[in-house]
């Protein structure tokens, strides 16, 4: 958040030279909050590793035990992900649906104008949801996704130590070297002056591009020197991971870009009034769907078939190899996070770059830069989300195998204290020799079983109930926000004149203290369905739970933070000059569909994917209650 307050002002001034050096010290800016998320990741759960081992050290199954502990690490990163970003998100969006309603559409001010009492609320508002919050959001991202593997791998390899051992430590060497590569990739990023949206598309695809083509070599380079068994079709689900990221972030970047025909599309619909451009939108994000999520299920298919040599009889060591290839396909598509977040914590400091130069009145030519500038940080916004909740699709169907292994530890403890497990035929089931299938037949996790379906729909129930939570936080927040711009307006002589100046304290105040205030309660809710699905319904309820939240909450995921990125610059292309430009009817029914997508994108949307993560760690660390309430 410093570096990022800092580089606003920086960016503003390095606009007034030229718009590559605008880009430059934007984008360099925003790679520091990329690798200062993978360097403390991957630092941590390097530490916690060597400390943990020589805890565990001798005994039997010794690496099963290190890695299922290292879940919990997961846990405490996913809920404070989910306190950031959603906090965050109402933070920023309250003040952001503020300023744009009063300012822009009641008053006919421009954005950022100092005149506007919210314009402080919500620059400040851009670095602790955009940057603070994406920036814990990707962490726990990128630390569960190496979690997890390691996790399965322990699992998979049980027959040998020393493949065990290479295959907990593999993710953690494709994330190191990916560290690498993002630097590589990040000094790539440049452009010419006067450069077009598509330019600027350009610019940053090269860098993610190479370090995407770099990692991919590398992966099959230190998975050959480790020896890990099937080595080569554990590339290859790497790479299936990789080319997934790609596509789902060049879907996102289609179906938000405003060089493309969908976002032109709802600028065109402005014609017809605001409820036409919010149609128009919803639609959009609707169809932008169909993309992610045929790109992850192949993915799914083929990383999985990869890993167990295309074995499909569901024996107990094809499923792990194959779940174990899932989780690496994961920790392959956030293996270059630390520039594809850099793109993503570039947008913020664009965006308050272009407030910087209205508020010093820079003159038209720097707007324009910060403008480009800004509008492109919103494609790369909706490419930073696609990565981060398509790697939390394959990350919560890892963990939903890390789950049934840490059942079946509190199961073998439970037995050991003298507890026996009767399965239904009436046979004692003896959980320490059990593998997984065998799990999963004994507490009969399948479609006919009730228990199943009804945590599958209380699942799907969870991810919107969230959202409505959410996107209710955020409309209650913007209109304490309204009635107070209003109030200073009416109540404060000069400020449209720009005589006088507005009380922008008020107006941090009310965002603060609605975000601390609102967030609690979707919050909590993350970690206690889970809880209660577990003692009532139980391990077989639990994971109906998990899959419904995950199938639900991708999907819903995808759709807001698309539908909100293609409403945003539809705006920006009315403000171009485009269907009657600033201060026209076109683009007042833009700013109202824009005010709509601020949750969709900043708040609901990104938040689904740790909340699918952290039903699945919260599942995790509670297997112990569940299994004492069978």
């Amino acid at each position: 958040m410093k570096t990022a307050t800092y580089a606003s002002a920086r960016t503003a001034n390095a606009a007034h030279h030229s718009l590559d050096s605008g880009l430059k010290v934007a984008f360099r800016s925003g790679a520091v909050m990329g690798l200062v998320v993978v360097g403390l990741g991957l630092l941590d759960i390097a530490l916690w590793f060597i400390v943990l081992n020589l805890f565990y050290q001798g005994e039997d199954a010794a690496l099963v035990t290190v890695t299922t502990t290292m879940l919990t690490f997961g846990m405490g990163a996913s809920t404070q992900a989910l306190f950031a970003r959603v906090g965050g998100g109402i933070y920023t969006k309250a003040a952001d649906v503020g300023a744009d309603l009063v300012g822009k559409v009641e008053a006919n001010i421009p954005e950022d104008d100092p005149r506007n009492p919210a314009t402080i609320a919500d620059n400040v508002g851009d670095n602790v949801g955009d940057v603070a919050g994406m920036g814990a959001d990707l962490y726990e991202s990128y630390c569960g996704s190496i979690l997890s593997t390691a996790a399965l791998g322990a699992m998979a390899f049980t027959m040998s130590h020393d493949m065990q051992l290479k295959a907990v430590i593999a993710p953690m060497l494709i994330a190191a070297v990916g560290i690498f590569l993002s630097l590589l990739g990040i000094y790539l990023v440049r452009c010419k002056n006067g450069a077009s949206m598509n330019d600027l598309l350009h610019a940053l695809g090269r860098g993610t591009n190479v370090a995407a083509v770099f990692i991919a070599v590398f992966t099959f380079v230190i998975l050959y020197f480790l020896r890990l068994d099937n080595w080569l079709g554990i590339s290859f689900s790497v790479l299936s991971g990789l080319a997934a990221g790609v596509i789902i972030g060049q879907a996102a970047e289609y179906y938000t870009s405003q060089a493309y025909r969908p976002t032109r599309q709802i600028a065109e619909s402005s014609k017809t009034g605001a409820a036409t451009v919010i149609i128009k939108g919803i639609g959009t994000g609707m169809i932008s769907t169909c993309v992610p999520v045929v790109t992850i299920s192949v993915a799914i298919l083929l990383s999985y078939l990869c890993a167990n040599h295309f074995d499909l009889s569901m024996s107990a060591s094809s499923v792990q190899r194959g779940l174990y290839g899932i989780g690496i396909a994961a920790v392959g598509m956030l293996s270059t996070l630390g520039i594809t977040l850099a793109t993503d914590a570039y947008g913020p400091i664009a965006d308050n770059a272009g407030g910087n130069a209205e508020m010093s009145e820079l003159g038209e030519e720097v707007r324009a830069r910060t403008d480009a500038l800004d509008a492109l940080g919103n494609t790369t916004a909706a490419t930073g989300k696609g990565f981060a909740i398509g790697s939390a699709a394959l990350t919560g169907l890892a963990l939903l195998a890390s789950y049934v292994e840490e059942v079946k530890i509190s199961m073998v403890r439970v037995a050991d204290r003298g507890q026996e497990f009767i399965d239904e035929a009436g046979n004692t089931f003896n959980p320490s020799s059990a593998d997984i299938t065998t799990f999963m037949e004994f507490f009969q996790v399948n479609l006919m079983n009730p228990k199943v379906l009804i945590g599958v729909f209380i699942g799907a129930m969870a991810a919107f109930l969230f959202c409505g939570l959410t996107m209710g936080a955020v409309a209650r927040a913007a209109q304490t926000m309204v009635e107070e711009v209003r109030r200073q307006f009416r109540t404060i002589k000069g400020i449209l004149q720009g005589k006088a100046t507005p009380d922008y304290g008020r107006c941090v105040a009310i965002s603060t203290r609605s975000a601390q205030r609102e967030m609690i309660l979707p919050s909590l809710l993350a970690i206690v369905i889970p809880i209660i699905v577990g003692m009532v319904l139980g391990v077989a309820g639990v994971m109906g739970l998990l899959v419904g939240g995950l199938a639900a909450g991708f999907t819903l995921a995808v759709f807001m933070a698309n539908a909100g990125g293609a409403w945003d610059n539809a705006k920006k292309l009315v403000e171009e000059g485009h269907f009657g430009g600033k201060g026209s009817e076109c683009h007042k029914a833009t700013v109202v569909g824009d005010t709509v997508g601020d949750p969709f994108k900043d708040t609901s949307g990104p938040s689904l994917n740790i909340l699918i993560k952290l039903m699945s760690m919260v599942s995790i660390v509670m297997a112990g209650l569940t299994v004492a309430c069978m």
